[in-house]
């Protein structure tokens, strides 16, 4: 008959528990896992299932108790862990917005907003549109993969313990936020360029021709040309998002070596 102790019991499931709070975290803050439409039910049934599937993969957990302050530390670093590789892939997302705002605010169309239903906040239609290719190319690169595959290959780097992230890996995850601002500005830049083109060259007509009626003419102009160089740099658009993205999964790796 097989018998279980009341420590073997107890390994069992801090071997579980540690590794779920890591994963259930980067889920909660990464883009795909993390968005509003997926149920949360969903979600934790998912960060169980990977948790359960990895245990013979993690190095040994630490036996503490799970109603003490070493478990509270634990707790907190695991978290802080979770989350940071989360947002440093969300920040790549995120300057699709940053490039969707600045090119829809050149083509007219910066009222033009609505609910992001990954998020629950209002953008504009240009931003939403962007997320919504980067999502589907992120999930044909299988990225959803790799951030798993790099959120259980973190417990060998830093394994379960109250030490965790570093301070100088909290604070390169903070300097990833640059990335956000840098990279939609260089995503957006072919179109906004081609963009202030057209608004000098309207400015110009309407020096040169005082009667043409620039309010009836040039707005409808600057949206059927704004859609024309979106179509015409989007290729562009989601190579640079591409290179973005292996950046940050680089980087994920960078920051968890840090000390």
């Amino acid at each position: 008959m097989l018998t279980l102790t009341a420590d073997q019991i107890f390994l069992w499931l801090s071997s579980l528990f540690w590794p779920f709070v890591r994963i259930s975290a980067m889920m909660l803050a990464s883009p795909v896992f993390g968005a509003r439409m997926m149920p949360v039910r969903i979600r934790i049934v998912l960060a169980m299932v990977i948790s359960a599937l990895s245990i013979p993969l993690l190095p040994p957990v630490p036996m503490v108790d799970l109603i003490s302050f070493d478990a509270a530390g634990i707790l907190f670093q695991q978290i802080i862990i979770g989350v940071s590789m989360g947002v440093i892939v969300q920040m790549v997302f995120q300057a699709l917005v940053v490039a969707g705002e600045a090119i829809a605010n050149g083509m007219g169309l910066g009222f033009a907003r609505m609910v992001d239903p990954a998020n629950g906040v209002q953008v504009p239609v240009i931003s939403q549109f962007l997320v919504v290719m980067a999502t589907l190319l992120f999930v044909i690169l299988n990225g959803h993969l790799l951030l798993i595959q790099l959120v259980i290959r973190s417990f060998e780097i830093l394994p379960i313990s109250s030490s965790g992230l570093s301070l100088p890996g909290f604070m390169a995850v903070v300097k990833w936020a640059t990335q956000m601002f840098i990279g939609g500005l260089l995503i957006a830049l072919p179109a906004v360029t081609a963009l202030l083109v057209v608004n000098i060259s309207m400015g110009v007509i309407t020096r040169a021709a005082p009667q043409l009626n620039i309010f009836a003419v040039g707005f409808p102009l600057m949206i059927l040309l704004g859609f024309v160089f979106l179509a015409a740099t989007l290729p562009s658009m989601m190579a640079h998002f591409t290179k973005l993205l292996m950046a940050s999964f680089e980087y994920i790796n960078y920051v968890m070596g840090l000390r």
